[in-house]
C-alpha cells in the first residue's frame, strides 16, 4: 500500500521544524521530497559534513550572467533542513521536487525574487480571521507552543479554505504545483511506497489530491471536493517553458539576510529568536533573558540575575493577562525593556539586533564546488588570518608590516573587482602618502555572487583584478591608476597608463581631462610605502596639464551659473593637484594660463582666480585691491559682484582678518548697495561666510565693527588706559625692522 503524507510546513518556522521531525519519525518515509531546486540534488549530501554550520544557502545562477540569480537559505530551525538532517541520518533518498531553476530564472520576475502579483499571505488571514493583529504572535500561539505532527492537517484545511477564495492564483505557482505534481506521480511510478513530502502550506491543497490519486484512493481524491489538473494537463503547461542553464553551489547565509527586513521575500521577524526557540528545549524565556542581560553586561551596561528573574516573572504575568500558553517574543521584549533596560530604546535595540535578529554567520565545508576565484580568495583569507564575519569588524593596518600590507593589497584588489568586503573608514585613508590604513570588514551573503560575477575576468584575485582594470573613461582611468597602486598590480598598470595617454590624447572636452588629473598627480606622489615603481606618471601628469591649459580659456565661456561652479571646483581640484607635482614648469604654465582668462571669466571664477593668483604671488596685495575696487564698484551689476567676491572669498575668511584694506573695500561695497539690491546678493553672502570658521567670522565681526561703509580700512584707536610710551617704542621697533631685512637678504 502506497502512503503519501503532506507535509505544508512554513519557511523558516521553528514549530512547523520541530513538528516535522516528530512527524518522519512517526511515518518512516523510504523517499523524502522538498520543495527546492532539483538540480541541487547532487548537493544534500554536504549537508552531513560537520563543517557544514547553517545558516547557508544555495545559490543557483546563470554561469556569464551571474546576475541572474536565486538563493534558497536554510537556517537549523527551517523545516526543510530537518527534513535533509533526518533524511540523510536514515538513509533514505532526499530529493528537491520544485520546478527547476533552469526554467525558474528563466522567468523574468525570478530575478526581482518577487511575483507578479502579490500573493496572499496565508498566515496573516489566518491570523485576521482568529482576531489576532499580529501574524508573528498568532503563529506562535496555534504553531509554536503547540508541536506535533497534527498541526499540519489542521493548516492544510485552512490553506485549501483560503485557496477556495483566490480566484486568481499566481501564474508561476500554477506552474511550479504542476510541476510538484509531476515528480510526485513519477515517485509512486519509481516504486517508493511511503513518501514525505515537504512543502510550503500554501501548495498542500494544490497537491492533495494528485497524492490520493496517486496512491490509489480515489474515494479520497473525490472527497476533497477538488477538480485539479490531470497528468496530461501538467504535462501541456510545462511543456515549452523557457530554460537557462543554471549551476548550483552552497554559500554560507547569515540571520540579517534571513530577515525579511533584507527584502528577503520568505523572510521572518526575528530569525534569533526563531533559532533560540528551536534549540533552547527546557526554559526557554529564561535562557533568553539570561543571554539578554550577558549582552548588555558585554556592553559595560549593570545586568545582575535579579533582574533577569525579575523580567522573567514580569513576561509570564504579561502571558497570563493576555492569555497566551507562554510567553512570547513580545512579552519577553516588553519585560527586558522595563527591567533589564530601564525604559532605554537604545539598549532595547541593541539586544533586538544582537540576539533577536542576531549576526551569526554560517560556513560550508571546503569541498563545496566553487569557482576559482572564490577557492583563491579562501587561500588568502585563511594565510592573511581574515575571516568573514557577519559582524562588523574593524582593522587598522600598518603598511610596513608584510601581513598587513598583503591584506590591503587583497581589499584593494576585492575593490576593484566590486567585492565590497572591506570599507575603508573616512579620515585614515585618503592620506595615500602615510603607512597607516584602516578599514571595516563586514561578509555578507551576496559578496558570493559578486565573485561569481567577477570571476569572468580571472581565475585569482591579482589576475581577475588586473583584466578589470582596463576598461573605462578617462576619469576612472585615472582613478584606477591610484586603485592598481594601492592593490600592487603592476601589470595592470602599464595597461592603464597606456590607456590614459591614449585617451587623454583625443579627449576633446578639457573638462574631462580636468576631473581626471587629481587621482593621476595623487598616484604620481605616491610615496613607496607599499614597495611599488610610479613609473611614467608624471610624465602624463605634466602631458594632461599642458593640455588642459590649451584648452581652459575657450572652457570658460558660455557657461550657466551651475557650469560656472562646477568649473571653479574643477579648477580648485587641477590647482591643489598642480601643488602636489615636483614639475615647477607645470605650475609657472598654469599659473600663467589663469592670468591670461582672468579677464574673460565669468565674476565667480575670475574671482576665484584672482584669489588662486594672490595666494601663488602673482598679484600683490596692491593689485588685488585696485581689482576689488573695480569688481565691487557701484558700476558693477549687484549679482556679478555678489559672484565674484564669492569666488575671491570662498574657503577662507582669515584674508579679511589680516587685510584691512580688502576689508574695508568689502564693507564699501556692501554700504553702498540699495535694499532689492542687498535682498538678491544676501545668499550669496550667507553662502560664502557660512564657510568660514566660527573664529574667523567673529574675528571679521570685530573688525568691521569699526567700519564706517566709507570704504576705508578699519581705525585703530589706542584705548583710553594704554600707557604705551611711543618714544620709548621707537628703539624697539627699529631692532625688529632691522631683524626682518636681514632675514630677507639671501644667504651666501
Amino acid at each position: 500500500m502506497i502512503l503519501i503524507e503532506l507535509y505544508g510546513i512554513r519557511h523558516h518556522g521553528p514549530g512547523s521544524a520541530r513538528s516535522l521531525r516528530e512527524g518522519l519519525v512517526e511515518l518512516g518515509p523510504d523517499v523524502v521530497l522538498i520543495e527546492g531546486p532539483p538540480e541541487a540534488d547532487g548537493l544534500v549530501e554536504l549537508a552531513r559534513d560537520p563543517q557544514m554550520q547553517p545558516p547557508v544557502a544555495l545559490l543557483g545562477y546563470v554561469p556569464g550572467e551571474p546576475k541572474a540569480a536565486a538563493f534558497w537559505p536554510f537556517a537549523v530551525f527551517s523545516p526543510e533542513w530537518q527534513a535533509i538532517s533526518y533524511a540523510l541520518g536514515a538513509g533514505v533518498p532526499v530529493r528537491f521536487c520544485d520546478l527547476p531553476a533552469a526554467q525558474q530564472l528563466a522567468m523574468p520576475e525570478i530575478g526581482t525574487a518577487r511575483p507578479a502579483r502579490p500573493r496572499t499571505d496565508p498566515v496573516s488571514e489566518l491570523a485576521a480571521a482568529a482576531g489576532y493583529d499580529d501574524p508573528e504572535r498568532w503563529w506562535e500561539d496555534v504553531v509554536e507552543h503547540v508541536p506535533g505532527p497534527a498541526v499540519f492537517a489542521a493548516l492544510a484545511e485552512a490553506i485549501g479554505f483560503l485557496r477556495g477564495q483566490d480566484s486568481e492564483p499566481d501564474p508561476r505557482d500554477v506552474v511550479r504545483e504542476a510541476h510538484m505534481r509531476k515528480v510526485l506521480r513519477r515517485t509512486v511510478r519509481d516504486g517508493y511506497q511511503r513518501i514525505a513530502v515537504v512543502c510550503g502550506a500554501w501548495h498542500v491543497p494544490a497537491l492533495s489530491v494528485s497524492a490520493a490519486a496517486a496512491a490509489g484512493s480515489v474515494s479520497a481524491a473525490a472527497a476533497a471536493g477538488q477538480d485539479l489538473p490531470s497528468a496530461a494537463a501538467d504535462d501541456r503547461l510545462l511543456r515549452g517553458l523557457p530554460k537557462v542553464k543554471a549551476t548550483f553551489t552552497w554559500i554560507p547565509w547569515t540571520y540579517g539576510r534571513l530577515a525579511y527586513t533584507s527584502g528577503y521575500g520568505a523572510g521572518i521577524q526575528s530569525p534569533g529568536w526563531y533559532d533560540h526557540l528551536f534549540s533552547a528545549g527546557d526554559q526557554p524565556v529564561e535562557r533568553w533573558l539570561a543571554k539578554a542581560a550577558a549582552v548588555l553586561r558585554d556592553e559595560g551596561v549593570p545586568a545582575s540575575s535579579a533582574h533577569v528573574i525579575e523580567s522573567v516573572r514580569l513576561a509570564e504575568a504579561l502571558a497570563a493577562l493576555r492569555g497566551r500558553p507562554l510567553a512570547g517574543l513580545a512579552e519577553v521584549t516588553e519585560a527586558a525593556r522595563a527591567v533589564l533596560c530601564e525604559g532605554s530604546d537604545l539598549l532595547v535595540g541593541l539586544i533586538q539586533r544582537r540576539l533577536v535578529v542576531g549576526e551569526r554567520l554560517g560556513a560550508v565545508p571546503a569541498v563545496t564546488p566553487m569557482v576559482p576565484l572564490q577557492q583563491d580568495l579562501h587561500h588568502h583569507q585563511r594565510s592573511l588570518r581574515l575571516r568573514p564575519e557577519a559582524q562588523p569588524r574593524d582593522y587598522d593596518l600598518d603598511l610596513r608590516k608584510p601581513n598587513d600590507l598583503a591584506r590591503s593589497r587583497l581589499l584593494h584588489r576585492l575593490t576593484l573587482l566590486g567585492v565590497r568586503w572591506g570599507m575603508p573608514q573616512q579620515g585614515r585613508t585618503r592620506n595615500i602618502g602615510t603607512f597607516r590604513e584602516s578599514w571595516q570588514l563586514t561578509w555578507r551573503p551576496e559578496l558570493d555572487l559578486a565573485l561569481i560575477e567577477a570571476s569572468m575576468w580571472g581565475s585569482t584575485v591579482a589576475a581577475a583584478a588586473s583584466l578589470a582594470a582596463e576598461a573605462a573613461a578617462l576619469e576612472d582611468l585615472t582613478g584606477l591608476v591610484e586603485r592598481c597602486l594601492l592593490a600592487d598590480l603592476g601589470d595592470a598598470l602599464a595597461e592603464v597608463l597606456a590607456a590614459v595617454r591614449d585617451r587623454a590624447a583625443l579627449e576633446g572636452d578639457v573638462t574631462h581631462l580636468m576631473a581626471a588629473l587629481p587621482a593621476l598627480v595623487r598616484a604620481a606622489r605616491y610615496g613607496d610605502v607599499r614597495g611599488t615603481d610610479p613609473g611614467r606618471l608624471s610624465e602624463v601628469a605634466v602631458e594632461m596639464i599642458t593640455r588642459i591649459c590649451a584648452g581652459l580659456p575657450a572652457a570658460l565661456t558660455s557657461l550657466d551659473e551651475t557650469a560656472e561652479r562646477a568649473a571653479r571646483d574643477r579648477i580648485d581640484a587641477v590647482h591643489s593637484a598642480i601643488g602636489l607635482l615636483a614639475d615647477h614648469g607645470s605650475r609657472t604654465r598654469w599659473l600663467d594660463t589663469l592670468a591670461r582668462v582672468v579677464p574673460r571669466c565669468p565674476a565667480l571664477i575670475s574671482g576665484r582666480l584672482t584669489r588662486l593668483l594672490l595666494d601663488a604671488g602673482r598679484l600683490s596685495a596692491d593689485d588685488v585691491a585696485i581689482r576689488m575696487s573695480r569688481e565691487l564698484s557701484r558700476a558693477a551689476p549687484a549679482a556679478a559682484a555678489a559672484g565674484w567676491a564669492e569666488g575671491f572669498l570662498a574657503g577662507s575668511g582669515l584674508l579679511l582678518v589680516h587685510d584691512d584694506k580688502l576689508l574695508g573695500l568689502a564693507d564699501g561695497w556692501l554700504a553702498g548697495l540699495s535694499a532689492d539690491a542687498f535682498a538678491a546678493v544676501l545668499p550669496a553672502l550667507r553662502r560664502t561666510f557660512g564657510e568660514f570658521a566660527p573664529p574667523e567670522r567673529r574675528a571679521i565681526g570685530d573688525k568691521a565693527a569699526r567700519l564706517d561703509g566709507s570704504g576705508r580700512p578699519p581705525v585703530l584707536a589706542a584705548s583710553a588706559d594704554d600707557d604705551l610710551d611711543a618714544d620709548r617704542a621707537v628703539p624697539a621697533v627699529r631692532v625688529v625692522a632691522a631683524i626682518l631685512r636681514a632675514s630677507l637678504v639671501p644667504a651666501p
